[in-house]
């Protein structure tokens, strides 16, 4: 072992080059035997560079190192990473045969933070049995440790648990605010890099369960730049991408959430089997659905389920868009049959538009009253909107246009502060057949034209088309529009694309295409032939001279 090796591992472990410091620890393995604490240090950078197989043996030659110098508190701490990572990876087994090893080790030390770690492992599986009081004492026994050690690991993952007990017990606005804490710890560098990583994953998803996605933004942000100031880590990069890509998926930013899941895809590739995969395989899915590629949607679809992710809602929207409304009916109503928080929402808000789609209006109405309960749980502004939007659709079918409009407008004013503009043009739309029915024909064409704008920029070709069909069933003249054939009155008084922008409170983009519309739709050539037809066609009345 060369002593300079050793030098450069230590500070490039220190510079969060994981690559350096894995490759210099490796020089120096190989010229004599690393100490128990370099093994340590040894094994995080495989980890972090996701060597996973490697990081777990050479954690078990630093067990071995540690209960040789007769550090038994030192070893059952290896031990308990050892399991951590296994546990991650799913292999319950090895992880409980190395959990039991580091509850050993803490029983025979001396009573320092190992003695906390363990009981991490035993309040989540509480959580999982379905019993998240028990949990919380534990997670807060663990705390207790934790502070009394000074450990900043411990403190980071007992505290996370605190977070996700108090969720689960219902008091979600202390929750996230125990989440909050910890993630100050975590971005201000005080907790090391593994366990930094857990803590950040499980925050986001946290955020996401209980639909605070202004929270998810934040700490996917911060998340981001913890992945930019370590090129070499390879855990965690693929979830971040995935986390962005949701954020950027409702902000309307479809192209750049796309790249963001194509990568994560081809980060979870290898090794194979990775259960992330599935997320990022469904958020790719949705993407294409939303964007018009059902084929490769429905590949995406049926890849994620592989993989043990739930398909619903989106395969049942897919199915929705595609006619087949008998099958979207049967797949959301198995997937709401057996969700339970979080993700019954989400759920029950596609259960609403594919009820309504398919007449179903009592099973609408109560998956509306029930998402409406969520959302007074909750309080997030996702959720409200999301509650209003189907409640509102719910009250037009059953002939309610005035209070659905105010739901409407409550909805569209959430989403706008959300930075939804693909929810916020949905619900345009609603706000537009509400106006119709109470006989307001100028706003409903206003929040139509609008709603195809922002249809067209984001490339949600489905909608767009939908919407074309929508405006052809209310057509007041052959092939044209109510819209179309209000542009053609103005065109054929002489007016220039401006001032009938002007005139009709539109964009002069939003002219030119119906200009265009009307020259195809009819057979037109020029605004002359289209100032004739509107005459020809008792569009415009006949001026004679004097």
């Amino acid at each position: 072992m060369t002593a300079a090796d050793l030098d450069h591992a230590r500070a490039a472990f220190a510079e969060l080059a994981w690559g350096k410091a894995h490759a210099h620890f490796a020089e120096a393995d190989r010229c004599g035997a690393l100490s128990a604490d370099d093994l340590d240090l040894f094994a995080r950078t495989a980890l972090l560079v996701g060597a996973d197989e490697e990081g777990v043996d050479l954690l078990e030659r630093a067990y071995e190192a540690h209960l040789a110098e007769g550090a038994a508190d030192t070893a059952a701490e290896s031990a308990f990473w050892a399991a951590l990572n296994l546990m991650h990876r799913g292999e319950m087994a090895r992880a409980g045969g190395w959990l039991s090893r580091a509850r050993q080790g803490a029983a025979e030390g001396t009573g320092s933070a190992v003695s906390g770690l363990v009981l991490v492992p035993t309040a989540l599986e509480r959580m999982m049995q379905g019993d998240p009081e028990a949990a919380l004492a534990t997670f807060e026994a663990a705390e207790a440790i934790g502070r009394r050690a000074g450990h900043p690991e411990l403190l980071a993952l007992a505290g996370l648990g605190i977070g996700q007990a108090r969720v689960e017990l219902g008091d979600v606005k202390a929750g996230m605010t125990k989440l909050d804490e910890v993630m100050l710890a975590v971005t201000g560098g005080h907790v090391s890099p593994i366990a930094s990583g857990v803590v950040y994953c499980a925050v986001i998803l946290a955020c996401r369960d209980v639909y605070d996605v202004t929270r998810a933004a934040q700490w996917t942000r911060a998340l981001d730049r913890w992945c930019t100031a370590q090129p070499d880590l390879v855990p965690f990069r693929g979830q971040c991408l995935v986390h962005r890509a949701q954020i950027l998926q409702l902000n309307g930013s479809w192209s750049e959430a796309l790249e963001q899941v194509v990568l994560a895809c081809r980060i979870f590739a290898e090794p194979p089997g990775q259960w992330a995969a599935g997320m990022a395989l469904y958020e790719r899915a949705e993407l294409d659905r939303l964007r018009g590629e059902p084929v490769t949607a429905e590949e995406a679809y049926v890849e994620a389920g592989r993989y043990g992710h739930e398909t619903q809602p989106g395969l049942a929207l897919l199915r929705l868009a595609q006619g087949r409304i008998g099958p979207a009916l049967a797949g959301i109503r198995r997937a709401v049959d057996e969700a339970n928080a979080p993700d019954r929402p989400r759920l029950l808000a596609a259960y609403v538009e594919i009820g309504l789609a398919a007449h179903e209006l009592a099973d609408a109405r109560r998956a509306a009253d029930e998402l409406a309960v969520f959302a007074g749980r909750y309080e997030v502004p996702l959720l409200d909107a999301m509650s209003a939007h189907a409640s509102g659709a719910v009250l037009m079918a059953e002939g309610k246009p005035r209070e659905a409009l105010d739901l409407f407008r409550r909805a569209g004013d959430l989403w706008r502060e959300l930075d939804a503009p693909y929810w916020r043009a949905r619900t345009r739309i609603l706000v537009a057949t509400a106006c119709r029915q109470l006989e307001d024909v100028d706003a409903a064409r206003m929040e139509l034209d609008a709603a195809a704008e922002e249809f067209r920029r984001l490339g949600a070709q489905p909608d767009l088309d939908a919407l074309e069909r929508f405006e052809d069933r209310t057509s007041v003249h052959g092939p044209l529009t109510a819209r179309e054939v209000e542009v053609l009155r103005a065109v054929a008084t002489g007016k220039t694309n401006r001032a009938v922008a002007q005139q009709l409170f539109l964009s002069e983009k939003t002219v030119a295409r119906h200009v265009s519309n009307i020259f195809t739709k009819l057979d037109l050539a020029s605004r002359a032939a289209a100032t004739a037809y509107a005459y020809e066609h008792g569009l415009l009345e006949r001026r004679t001279p004097g």
